[in-house]
């Protein structure tokens, strides 16, 4: 069967999340489940629950695997950045809106409420991983509280992925805007929240 090629034996786990992937990215979150990742393999219904208990298992595995895609995309760019701080703070908030529009909707099961619950260490881990390297980023483009610098990542991530979820649905299509173009206001708006929020 052509979907048995996808894989090789032992990497079934891979394969499920790689699939995941690609059906959430195509049909979103609520229509997600575990049988549709079984056909496009072209395995068993069973065969996945061999490795993930449940759907949200499943999906706690492949949001494990985009944060910490994420985490070595925001990575790479702040260290192509150069050493200023307002720099790679501005790259970072590029670096993550290029990496939820290429992922599409597979990434936003990052944010699923109902993965919390099942408080999954391998999920905790990488989402630690992920808000540790945002928060050092933001820490160092000026001395501020806690609170203030917390509120600083949040603005960062909700301008970044405001602008992915309004170039997913079409918004900017109209304007024809480019990636290239809103990765460039992205990396704006990042360095005007630096300058905004005032160090103490």
């Amino acid at each position: 069967m052509a979907g048995r090629r996808g894989y090789h034996h032992g990497d079934l786990p891979a394969a499920l999340v790689r699939t995941s992937f690609e059906l959430l990215a195509e049909q979103g979150l609520p229509s997600f489940s575990v049988a549709q990742v079984a056909r496009r393999l072209g395995i068993s219904t069973a065969s996945p629950y061999r490795h993930f208990r449940d759907r949200d298992h499943l999906l706690a595995a492949v949001a494990t695997a985009a944060a910490r895609e994420l985490t070595e995309a925001v990575r790479a760019a702040t260290d192509a950045a150069g050493a200023d701080p307002a720099d790679r703070f501005a790259a970072a908030g590029s670096a993550y809106l290029r990496f939820a529009v290429g992922r599409g909707a597979g990434f936003d099961v990052i944010y699923a409420a109902e993965l919390a619950a099942l408080r999954d260490e391998e999920l905790a881990t990488a989402g630690r991983e992920l808000m540790d390297l945002f928060t050092g980023l933001a820490e160092a483009t000026g001395a501020r509280s806690k609170p203030e610098t917390l509120e600083l990542v949040g603005n960062l991530i909700a301008l970044a992925h405001g602008y992915a979820a309004l170039y997913r649905n079409g918004l900017f299509a109209a304007g024809r805007y480019r990636l290239e173009d809103l990765a460039a206001q992205a990396e704006n708006g990042a360095r005007a929240l630096t300058r905004g929020a005032t160090p103490r």
